[in-house]
């Protein structure tokens, strides 16, 4: 079971996507794996074969505990008998003496298939209590779609009303309902933040950057582009703190083992909160080698699929540096708390018209307080004041993000 985060014990699976015997490409996804905040696509990143699944449908696990066991390519599975061979390998790599794993469903049987359903409609399935064995599944192949769900939730909902209506209330109080998603996702949030300002020693900076060179660049370059291709301001930030982390590595990376580790990309985790309450941080790979139109693309994707609860384990586990933007909400200014193993965030506010001095001169302009949350062990304030003035340089020359 991957971690997806540092606010992840374990994990339900909820559907596997191979069987003993599948050929496995590196990076195929391989499972489906439910946690608080998301049903995460589990991607394999090792080439092989399925030998083995070890753990069936439904099944809640805990982190590094192995999921299914592969045979390297040109490997043959041994037979022996009494206590079978150790695995070759594990689709999720567990740790040197992982966890039993606990089961939520208690059944001996082998692991299963289902029919397909997609994360989301699964996930609605579940906040609805609709059983997805019973609905009929109309898009291709059988598989069961959100419109299914929710018609099936409606036909429910009709029966349930005319039970209702001919049997009298009963006297006994209503039981309590189980905590619903956003309740669960609120705990481990606040399990995880508590464990980054116990563990973290953190420092706080703060600059405004002038935005009218980025704005005015990004409105003419707009300007010869279809609304569907424009670029929003937020992917000019993203660039510009991706960039800038590649130049000072100390602040993209992992605090892990005592000591600090690069990362070997820039993965920019993006804040993105989620209807109902929550939020997720997935992370865009390799920010500073996207030109602007394909880190838009993969925003607009990223946010989309956060908000249908579908999202894939490699971008929930390796973001090396955050963002968080709350210039929507209407803040000047947001401080945040660093998401662990990583070792910095930064924050962005309101874009805002002020009064500032420019050249000897008062004139009224564009700005964006720009903040850094970033992690002692790593890294000093005399570093993290250069990272942002690289930052608000980046910014005074848009053009150079196009690259």
């Amino acid at each position: 079971m991957p971690a997806l985060g540092a606010d992840m014990d374990e994990g339900t699976l909820n559907e596997w996507l191979v069987k003993p015997g599948d050929k496995i490409a590196r990076g195929q996804i391989v499972a489906v794996v439910e946690t608080t905040k998301a049903a995460v696509e589990v991607e394999c990143w090792q080439e092989g074969t399925v030998s083995e699944l070890l753990v069936p449908v439904g099944a809640t696990v805990q982190v590094g505990a192995p999921l299914a066991t592969l045979l390297a390519p040109g490997e043959k599975a041994e037979k022996r008998a009494g206590k079978p061979r150790p695995p070759t390998s594990d689709v999720t790599t567990p740790s040197a003496a992982p966890p039993k794993p606990h089961m939520a469903v208690t059944s001996p049987g082998a692991p299963q298939h289902r029919r397909w359903i997609s994360p989301a409609a699964r996930r609605l399935a579940q906040s609805l209590h609709v059983d997805v064995d019973a609905v009929s599944g109309t898009g291709p192949q059988g598989a069961v779609t959100i419109s299914d769900v929710e018609h099936a939730a409606a036909s429910l909902a009709h029966a349930a009303a005319e039970e209702r209506a001919a049997t009298p209330a009963p006297e006994t109080p209503a039981k309590t309902k189980p905590a619903d998603r956003a309740a669960l996702m609120r705990k481990s949030i606040a399990a995880a933040m508590s464990r980054s300002k116990r563990e973290i020693p953190h420092y706080y900076l703060a600059d405004e950057i002038v935005l009218e060179n980025a704005l005015t660049w990004l409105t003419t370059r707009n300007a010869q582009r279809s609304i569907d291709e424009r670029v929003l301001p937020a992917v000019l930030l993203l660039k510009a703190v991706g960039v800038a982390a590649q130049r000072f590595a100390e602040f993209n990376g992992f605090w892990r083992d005592d000591g600090f580790q690069p990362g070997t990309g820039v993965h920019v985790g993006v804040g993105i909160s989620l209807r109902g309450g929550g939020l997720v941080a997935p992370a865009i790979h390799d920010v500073p080698e996207k030109k602007l139109d394909e880190l838009m693309e993969d925003l607009t994707d990223l946010v989309a699929r956060a908000r249908s609860f579908s999202l894939r384990s490699s971008e929930m586990s390796d973001p090396t540096i955050t963002v968080t933007n709350l210039g929507d909400q209407g803040v000047d200014a947001v401080f945040g708390v660093i998401y662990p193993p990583q070792v910095a965030l930064v924050g962005f506010g309101q874009p805002a018209q002020r009064v500032c001095v420019i050249d000897g001169g008062i004139r009224v302009v564009t700005t964006v307080q720009a903040t850094l949350a970033a992690d002692h062990r790593a890294s000093d304030g005399h570093r993290g004041a250069l990272f942002l003035k690289a930052i608000n340089e980046l910014l005074q020359q848009p053009d150079l993000l196009e690259k």
